[in-house]
C-alpha cells in the first residue's frame, strides 16, 4: 500500500517514493501540539491527558520535556525562539523565557477567565494570536472541567500593551489556524463544539497590514474527520490533520493529496534542518515523513 495518495500533478512533485512516512515516538494517550526548535535539534510536543510536554532528539528518541505542563496544548515560537503555549489546566497562554521562567501572556477576558487555548501563532510584528474553544473544560481529559465564561473565539495580544483583542468570533469552536506565507490570510479551522453537530470546516479570513480580518469565507471542508491542526509550507499550500492522515490543500482551496497515516491526526509542523520534514501528531504516536517542500512559521 503506498504511504500516499496523489489528486494532482502539483502533489506527485511535493513526494519522494524512497522517503517513507516513519513512527519517531509512541505510548502516549493523545498527542498534539507539535513544534520544532531547529536550534536545540528538537522537536517539543504534548501528550495531553497525561500533563506533559515531550521532546524528541533525532538519534536519541523522546523523552520529558516539562510535567506537569498544566494540559499544554498547541505551540509554537516567537521571534526570539521563545516557547509559546496554550495551557487548559490554567486556562492561559504563556512564553518561557530563555532562563526557564514562565511568563503569562493572557489568562482573561473581560475579567472573566479564558476557556482553553489551543493553538497559537506569532505574526511578524509580535502579536500573538490564539484560539480558544471549550474543550479543556468541558471534561476532566485534556484539563478540569470548569464553566464556560468567554465566548468560542480567537485573540489576538499586543505585545506593546499586551492588551488582548478579538479577532475571530464567527465560529462554534476555533481550533488550529495559521497564517498564509505573506500574511496576507489567515486560516481557522471550526471543530465545532463539543458533543453538538456543529459544521466543521476551515474558514479563511483577508488581513490587512494592520492585522484586521475581514471578508470571512469557507475556504475548504475536510472529508474524512475534519481539520484539527494545521501548517503552511513556503508556497501557501496548506496541511491539515485529517482521521486518514494529512490532506494537503492548495491556496485556492482544492485537496491535491494526501499522506496516509494509520492513526487520527490532531496537528502537524514543519522541521528538520531544511524546514523539509513534516512531523505528525496522531493519537498516540508521532511520526515523520521527509517532503520536497519548505514550510514556514518553523523556526
Amino acid at each position: 500500500m503506498s504511504f500516499y495518495s496523489s489528486e494532482n500533478p502539483r502533489f506527485d512533485r511535493f513526494v519522494l517514493g524512497n522517503a517513507p512516512v516513519k513512527q519517531i515516538a509512541t505510548g502516549f494517550d493523545w498527542v498534539e501540539g507539535p513544534v520544532w526548535f531547529g536550534d536545540a535539534n528538537c522537536l517539543l510536543f504534548s501528550d495531553i491527558p497525561n500533563n506533559r510536554i515531550m521532546r524528541w532528539i533525532p538519534g536519541e528518541g523522546d523523552s520529558t520535556f516539562r510535567q506537569p505542563s498544566n494540559y499544554a496544548n498547541g505551540h509554537t515560537r516567537d521571534q526570539q525562539g521563545r516557547l509559546i503555549s496554550c495551557e487548559h489546566g490554567t486556562r492561559r497562554v504563556t512564553r518561557t523565557e530563555h532562563d526557564g521562567s514562565i511568563t503569562v501572556i493572557a489568562d482573561s477576558y473581560g475579567g472573566k477567565p479564558l476557556n482553553s487555548p489551543n493553538d497559537v501563532v506569532v505574526k511578524s510584528d509580535g502579536t500573538v494570536w490564539f484560539s480558544d474553544p471549550h474543550y479543556g473544560i468541558k471534561t476532566d481529559y485534556e484539563g478540569y472541567r470548569a464553566e464556560q465564561e468567554n465566548p468560542c473565539v480567537v485573540y489576538r495580544v499586543l505585545p506593546e500593551t499586551g492588551a488582548i483583542e478579538v479577532m475571530v468570533d464567527d465560529m462554534n469552536c476555533p481550533n488550529g489556524l495559521a497564517f498564509s506565507p505573506d500574511e496576507t490570510k489567515l486560516y481557522v479551522a471550526d471543530t465545532g463544539r463539543m458533543f453538538s453537530n456543529d459544521e466543521q470546516h476551515i474558514r479563511v479570513y483577508d488581513c490587512d497590514n494592520e492585522g484586521m480580518l475581514s471578508n470571512s469565507r469557507v475556504f475548504h471542508k475536510i472529508d474524512r474527520g475534519c481539520s484539527d491542526g494545521f501548517r503552511i509550507d513556503a508556497d501557501g499550500n496548506l496541511w491539515s490533520s485529517a482521521a486518514d492522515g494529512v490532506h494537503c490543500i492548495s491556496p485556492e482551496g482544492d485537496r491535491l493529496g494526501r499522506i496516509l497515516v494509520p492513526e487520527v491526526v490532531s496537528n502537524v509542523c514543519f522541521g528538520g534542518r531544511a524546514k523539509h520534514q513534516l512531523f505528525i501528531t496522531a493519537t498516540t504516536s508521532v511520526y515523520m515523513i521527509t517532503l520536497n517542500r519548505t514550510g514556514v512559521q518553523a523556526p
